[in-house]
């Protein structure tokens, strides 16, 4: 009989690539996962892994058993979620993970939805970008997550992970009011706020055009934000020469605003803004969805957080034009 907590290792070993990366996640050592590794094989009765270089890769039959192990741990999160809805009530910790405009936007509302509808449950936020979120629910950090993804920087399928669409919203070309871009062109779709449109003579090229020269302000290197801005920009037709870096959208545009260069900001993040600062709307997107563990979707507290981050969602779209995803 194979055993499921085996089956997790290698899983992550998959993802991960490293059995010292899967002991790190899962506070192990890299001896104990190498030689429940080793258990497995024997238990498997063929070759799981093999060495490449100072890597392990799975064998044929090591990634067939990955495909079986999804499909055991979605049933036993399924079933988890049935245990949970049998009890009464809804209660005990939630680890909800989040971005840091959805932290200061959908997660608080969330959070008081939450606290009216279900007393007894205990929130627990933690910012973490959202290409980490799948590791953390996976390796039981969270439970449930606001993620991302962005043109240019779509989200790469996952089985491991439900998701449950939540919002989709128009990136901003933010620059200083009066600065470079409105002396070297484009500037009627600047003074405006005007959208790029395909075939319209309104491209990312004449809206993005006019910044190729002045410093950029990105998210952190490694995040999907940074290269959400790097490929926006290489599509406009020029490498940005990026200055700061950071992930807090409120200090993109307070450093606009300082005249320290230009970014992107989407709409959820984009009011209210500093004097100085303006927003050109870009033919881009953000699409903000919440996800947890494959099969756990049906989970009581799960489907509470997603209800009230919906609900959220929803009060931002009547009182800021934010556009609901039609999903």
């Amino acid at each position: 009989m194979l055993d499921v907590r085996r089956l997790h290792l290698l899983r992550e070993l998959d993802r991960r690539g490293t059995i010292a990366a899967v002991a790190e996640a899962l506070t192990f050592t890299a001896s104990a996962v190498s030689q429940q590794l080793g258990v497995l094989e024997r238990e498997a009765g063929v070759p799981l892994l093999e060495r490449s270089g100072r890597r392990v890769i799975l064998t044929p039959a090591g990634l067939s058993l990955v495909a079986h192990a999804d499909a055991v741990l979605n049933r036993l999160e399924q079933a988890a979620a049935e245990l949970a809805g049998a009890r009464d009530g809804i209660g005990g910790p939630l680890r909800i993970g989040t971005f840091p405009s959805g932290g200061h936007t959908i997660v608080p509302a969330a959070l008081a939805e939450l606290a009216r509808r279900h007393p007894a449950l205990e929130p627990m936020v933690r910012e973490i970008d959202s290409a980490r979120v799948s590791d953390g629910l996976r390796a039981g950090e969270l439970d449930v997550a606001l993620v991302h993804d962005y043109d240019f920087v779509p989200a790469t399928p996952d089985t491991t992970v439900d998701e449950v669409p939540l919002l989709e919203e128009p990136m901003y070309l933010v620059s200083r009011a009066g600065g470079e871009a409105m002396r070297t062109g484009g500037t009627e779709a600047l003074r405006t706020g005007g959208t790029a449109k395909s075939g319209s003579g309104d491209t990312l090229a004449a809206l993005l055009g006019p910044c190729a020269e002045v410093p950029w302000i990105t998210a952190r290197d490694g995040t999907t934000g940074h290269a959400m801005a790097v490929r926006a920009c290489q599509a406009a037709g020029f490498q940005p020469r990026i200055r700061h870096q950071v992930n807090d959208f409120r200090t993109v545009l307070a450093l606009v605003a300082a005249g320290q260069g230009a970014g992107f900001v989407p709409e959820m993040a984009a009011v209210p803004s500093p004097a100085g600062v303006m927003l050109t709307k870009l033919p881009l997107f953000r699409r903000s969805k919440v996800a947890f563990r494959a099969g756990g979707g049906s989970h009581p507290a799960i489907a509470a957080f997603v209800a009230a981050a919906t609900t959220a969602v929803d009060v931002l779209a009547g009182s800021g034009g934010r556009v609901r995803n039609p999903a």
